[in-house]
């Protein structure tokens, strides 16, 4: 007597749904997406990526700023004393963190600094405004304006992404030392 497998109407939904997602897919497919495997990978689990995607495709460019209504709009530092500018600091680091918008490496910096960041390179920032529950935006402050590393190899890195930068570079990183401004930022959660 042959076993027949009936699927459950929520495995129903979940193909129909996969159909659908590659269909709507299709038009920013490129060869970058033949290196998944999808066969590796449950229905649903799938179904998420696909409709991470699709949001990445349609998600508009908007400068940060611009992701808050009203936009946000820090005044310059220098109009502000160091316990207005640390109140406003802290205020606007929430408010991103609102958007799922997460400051990495910030410590070698002081509130100034990176109040001063934030308004000068951070809110005029235009980036794809996904807007799913799991994407966070981590924007690294380590990097300098040529692009290089050094804050992150100095206060960051671990001692094997040191050596690993030693080798593709072919230089000595600066020395180490411990960030002089630790704060206790807001973090997005981990993925399970």
């Amino acid at each position: 007597m042959p076993l027949t497998h009936h699927p459950e109407p929520e495995e129903v939904d979940c193909l129909i749904r996969n159909a659908e997602l590659r269909d709507e897919i299709e038009p920013y497919l490129d060869e970058a997406i033949s290196e998944i495997n999808f066969r590796l990978l449950p229905t649903p689990t799938e179904n998420r990526f696909l409709e991470s995607m699709l949001a990445w495709e349609r998600a508009p460019l908007v400068s940060i700023a611009r992701w808050f209504d009203p936009p946000l709009a820090l005044q310059p530092a220098c109009t502000l004393d160091d316990e207005q500018l640390f109140s406003r600091l802290w205020e606007t680091i929430e408010k991103l963190f609102s958007k799922r918008i997460v400051l990495d490496f910030t410590d070698h910096f002081s509130d100034r600094e990176l109040y001063s960041l934030i308004r000068r390179e951070i809110f005029p920032a235009a980036v794809k405004r996904v807007d799913l529950p799991d994407n966070y935006i981590h924007w690294d402050c380590s990097a300098d304006d040529a692009g290089e590393p050094l804050a992150w190899l100095k206060y960051y890195a671990t001692d094997q992404e040191r050596e690993q930068w030693v080798v593709e570079e072919n230089r000595d990183p600066p020395a180490r030392e411990v960030p002089p401004y630790p704060r206790a930022l807001p973090t997005a959660p981990a993925l399970s």
